[in-house]
């Protein structure tokens, strides 16, 4: 089934985009939530013509978001989370938690538009793709890391031994005791 999308929908398509999809999903998803119509004949020709009249926007939002990616290149984020002895983390980070991260740092981005590989559950580093624009993505790199400080481990105290001089006399000076106590009569 042939669709024009009418925004955009992660790991499909951008917004005007005509894509290819089965039947069910544009039939039961797409079109009754809006976001694609069929790609009719007449439709594909009313959409050549918007492309058209709309060139110059669509160069001016290729420009904001090039401006938007060069302004997060050499940004990495450090994101803290609860983690158990194991390392694996409660839970999982997602895109939530890249968005607000990046909010902290001064930059506001959409947390729908941030692409994660895989469900992150352990604490490491990974990267995080931003799709600002059909053309332009960003991958901005983060660590996991556990929220609580690391333990530190203590040097086992070690008791210094007297040197063998001193010891010989302390060991005769409590031998000489002992005998002393077991010679006294009891009284």
């Amino acid at each position: 089934m042939k669709l024009i999308l009418k925004q955009d929908v992660l790991g499909l398509g951008y917004k005007d985009d005509v894509v290819e999809v089965r039947n069910g999903y544009g039939r039961n998803y797409l079109i009754p939530q809006g976001k694609a119509i069929l790609a009719t004949e007449s439709a594909l020709k009313v959409l050549a013509e918007d492309m058209r009249q709309r060139a110059h926007k669509l160069a001016k939002a290729k420009a904001q978001a090039e401006a938007v990616a060069a302004s997060l290149q050499g940004v990495s984020l450090v994101i803290e989370t609860k983690v158990s002895k194991s390392g694996t983390i409660y839970g999982s980070v997602t895109n939530i938690q890249v968005a607000n991260a990046l909010a902290e740092k001064g930059h506001n981005i959409d947390r729908k538009i941030i692409a994660l590989k895989g469900v992150i559950k352990e604490v490491g580093k990974y990267v995080a793709t931003v799709h600002l624009h059909k053309e332009v993505q960003v991958e901005i790199p983060f660590e996991v890391i556990s929220d609580e400080p690391a333990p530190v481990e203590e040097a086992p105290v070690v008791e210094e031994a007297a040197p063998a001089e001193e010891a010989a006399p302390v060991a005769e000076a409590q031998a000489e005791e002992a005998q002393a106590e077991e010679a006294a009569p009891a009284e």
